[in-house]
């Protein structure tokens, strides 16, 4: 019954997000436009709606809504669909439908607002058309998984599409990320013009810094076990992805051909020494037997990049206390991620076999990270002119920075959390004080296995057989062990 109801959901909100899509494309509010010429936006204010007192406060609250909606909707309740998914869970779907309900109602409103106007065509309406396009594609591959259809040509189909909707599932995450950063510069007409090249730049540099802090998220909470089994060290990937971005950095920051300006030379010369360095962090990732190594490189290119990145020089008073407190955090985060590899870990890949551990200095460069990330992304040129025009100070401006990537980081810690806790649910120490552990804590050993074995299951097995699968191996490993004290005697008993 209940997937019935799931996947009735699923078609009728299939069929009025098509009936919406094809009514918002018909819509045009820009009849009549306000927007001056050379310009992207109107000069309507894009005030908050408590604030706003005018005859146009209903419409600027209907794009405020579309705003807060879709943040919501991509920015909270995807993510964590994606975390019930990747786990199994059957809160997946239900919270999946919520998420495509409120991003179909936040795609309408943003077609249906007033006040300030928007040159047609923006990145930002482009990129929605798209998001709607996949969240279609996904909400149909989803249905049709859930209708188990597996007998046949279908059964071939269905293993092409699940990969395909896991896919989908875990770049939304990311492709809403992005769409959220062209809504803020298309609100506020930003990267234009002359303005593309360093804004993307910061942008695109900045994001790279918070999904690097991401990841050494991942792996200090869940990730440190699998480390361990690619018999690499974490500064052998690290190593490598610098070592690729300075090749792109080293003939993508000066236009050849041209004059070379000062810019062009930090920008390259920046490049050539990530390539450099991450030669010789790859080269240092292993021992002379050949065993994973730690070693300094990542962090000091992260060090000598805050550096470099912190004397550029500035025109505005903000924009120069922007750059130079980037810089010094970046510095932060390379120095200490030096001394977590170095001193806390003594090279070692986590600070115990199981990697369910880690010292609380470990997240010191970790978030510093996150930090930098974010004043990186909002150090562009206009929005110091921005933050230069209006009253507030610049230390203000770095502490919202720093308050924005608080809260990035407890949402990803609470995403990582979330899915521990449902890919590894936690021990339920009451039976086990009652003296329902097998002799060497063989039951603990029995779940994790069992656990193991029911995931590697699932990719191999049909529903109906995965259930006979399981099944059968929870009998399997239910049987007493002739290793364990209930069995130990009887076992002897019958040799003799």
């Amino acid at each position: 019954m209940a997937v019935r109801m799931s996947t009735g959901t699923s078609l009728s909100l299939v069929i009025l997000m098509t009936t919406l899509a094809k009514m918002v494309n018909g819509h045009d509010h820009h009849g009549d436009s306000k927007i001056p010429e050379g310009q992207t936006v109107s000069l309507e204010p894009l005030v908050s709606p408590r604030t706003h007192r005018d005859d146009d406060a209903y419409e600027d609250t209907t794009l405020w809504i579309h705003i807060f909606i879709n943040m919501f909707a991509y920015g909270v309740i995807f993510p964590i669909g994606m975390v019930l998914g990747i786990t199994k869970s059957r809160w997946h779907v239900p919270t999946q439908v919520f998420g495509s309900a409120l991003a179909l109602l936040g795609f309408f409103l943003g077609h249906a607002h007033g006040g300030r106007e928007f040159v047609g065509h923006n990145i930002h309406s482009i990129f929605a058309n798209i998001l709607q396009l996949l969240l279609i594609g996904q909400v149909v591959l989803g249905l049709y998984l859930k209708g188990h259809w597996e007998k046949g040509l279908n059964g071939k189909i269905r293993k092409l599409i699940r990969p395909c909707h896991s896919i989908i599932g875990k770049a939304m995450p990311l492709l809403s990320w992005a769409q959220m950063v062209f809504g803020g510069i298309t609100a506020l007409g930003f990267c234009q013009g002359e303005h593309v090249g360093q804004c993307a730049a910061h942008f695109i540099m900045g994001g790279a810094f918070i999904a690097y802090g991401v990841i050494l998220t991942i792996i200090l909470v869940v990730g440190q076990v699998w480390m361990q089994r690619s018999g690499r060290s974490q500064e052998f990937f690290d190593s490598a992805v610098i070592a690729a971005w300075g090749c792109v950095n080293t003939f993508t920051e000066h236009r050849w051909g041209t004059a070379w300006v000062k810019n062009d030379w930090q920008h390259t010369t920046m490049g050539v020494i990530w390539w450099c360095a991450g030669l010789a962090g790859m080269w240092l990732s292993k021992d002379r037997d050949g065993n994973p190594k730690r070693n300094f490189i990542p962090g000091f290119v992260i060090f000598i990049t805050g550096w470099a990145m912190s004397a550029h020089p500035q025109e505005l008073m903000v924009s120069a206390m922007t750059h130079s407190t980037f810089g010094k955090t970046l510095m932060a985060a390379g120095l200490t991620r030096i001394i977590e590899i170095a001193f806390v870990l003594k090279d070692k890949q986590s600070l115990s076999e199981s990697g369910r551990s880690w010292n609380s200095f470990q997240y010191i460069p970790v978030f510093l990270l996150y930090a930098a990330g974010f004043l990186f992304m909002g150090a562009t040129e206009e929005q110091m002119n921005l933050v230069a025009q209006s009253s507030m100070d610049g230390v203000s401006y770095i502490l919202i920075l720093f308050s924005l990537a608080f809260l990035v980081f407890l949402f990803a810690n609470m995403l990582i959390h979330l899915y521990d806790r449902l890919a590894n649910p936690a021990i339920n120490t009451k039976d086990l004080g009652n003296g329902h552990l097998h002799a060497n804590g063989r039951a603990v050993e029995e779940g994790q296995l069992r656990d193991a074995e029911e995931f590697e299951l699932d990719g191999l097995m049909s529903d109906e057989e995965g259930d006979e699968g399981r099944a059968m191996l929870r009998r399997s490993l239910d049987r007493p062990s002739i290793d364990t004290p209930s069995t130990l005697g009887k076992n002897n008993h019958t040799r003799a």
